[in-house]
């Protein structure tokens, strides 16, 4: 597989984690070195982790885990997006350190595997076609921690408008959950309720 098709891949995986990290951006407001750091680095370690273990997997639980990632990946999605709508009507917050800081502990984790299921499958995809998986993980794993760190700062810089942060925190929330919706479209979900 030639270098550019390995970016091309590790591109349009790393497209969920810049939409997440723009979210994250937006409801933290304030990002210090140790958040963007801990952000990109488990973004890009899981991004390089999954098409490993889908390439170690193999094709032998392929249609199985297949079958319900988009499920997997919506489920945490829509639980962080949620939680961000939440707070961004909660008028009654005391101060900006209250919020949650969604680069720490178990969201920064349901995140990471959230932004990383696809990479699964392409890890699945390289098995069958028996290409090696150790530079394409390497690659992924760095372009998808460069996304992240460039839409952590891009979602503070749009939250520095006093007037646009509730909005922008509003609209990071839908933005994960249009993403997660996103992800059960492109699966044929929505097609199989309307014609079944």
């Amino acid at each position: 597989m030639s270098l550019i098709s390995i970016l091309g891949i590790a591109i349009a995986l790393a497209m969920d984690a810049f939409a997440v990290a723009i979210a994250v951006g937006i409801s933290l407001k304030t990002i210090s070195a140790r958040q963007t750091f801990r952000l990109s680095w488990h973004f890009g370690l899981f991004q390089a982790m999954m098409p490993i273990i889908g390439w170690a997997l193999g094709s032998a639980i392929h249609n199985f885990v297949e079958s319900w990632a988009h499920w997997i990946a919506f489920g945490l999605l829509a639980a962080v997006g949620t939680n961000m709508l939440r707070e961004a009507f909660d008028f009654e917050k005391d101060t900006e350190a209250e919020k949650k800081d969604s680069t720490r502990g178990l969201t920064m984790v349901m995140l990471s595997v959230a932004t990383s299921i696809d990479a699964l499958a392409v890890g699945f995809s390289m098995s069958m076609l028996e290409i090696d998986i150790v530079t394409p993980a390497i690659i992924i794993g760095i372009v998808a921690a460069a996304f992240t760190i460039t839409g952590m700062h891009l979602g503070k810089k749009v939250a520095s408008f006093k007037k646009l942060s509730v909005l922008a925190e509003i609209l990071g929330g839908a933005v994960l959950w249009g993403i997660g919706l996103n992800i059960l479209h492109q699966q044929g979900v929505f097609e199989t309720f309307l014609f079944s």
